[in-house]
């Protein structure tokens, strides 16, 4: 479990994004539901935390791919493979984050940043 900050910080229809590696961030539906997904575009390296958040998806700000924070499929392209999903819960006022144990579909420059590569 991976703390990620308390809910009373986490605005509705805002993003918190965990530097771990891969990035991580968790968003709050003006509906008050929070997702956790892979915080990286899986077309480009783009920070979806940085995108718009509409209903219970998010338009990655590089170029306009949207995903689903409930099943982390993409909903537009230029992306086509989708984001991790991650369980989040609400303990104590504290947002905390367990993260998936599937492999991460990254762009190839953040795998290869990952990876020990040259990016």
């Amino acid at each position: 479990m991976i703390p990620a900050c308390r809910l009373v910080d986490l605005p509705r229809g805002e993003a918190h994004r965990l530097d771990i590696d891969p990035p991580v961030s968790v968003f709050h539906t003006d509906d008050g539901e929070l997702f956790a997904i892979d915080d990286t575009c899986t077309h480009q390296d783009a920070s979806l935390a940085d995108g718009w958040l509409e209903g219970c998806e998010v338009e990655c700000p590089l170029h306009a791919s949207k995903f689903d924070l409930k099943t982390g499929a993409v909903d537009a392209p230029p992306a086509r493979l989708p984001v991790r999903t991650h369980e989040v819960f609400v303990e104590d006022g504290m947002i905390y984050v367990r993260l998936s144990t599937a492999a991460p579909n990254l762009p190839p420059c953040v795998a290869a940043r990952l990876a020990g590569g040259v990016a």
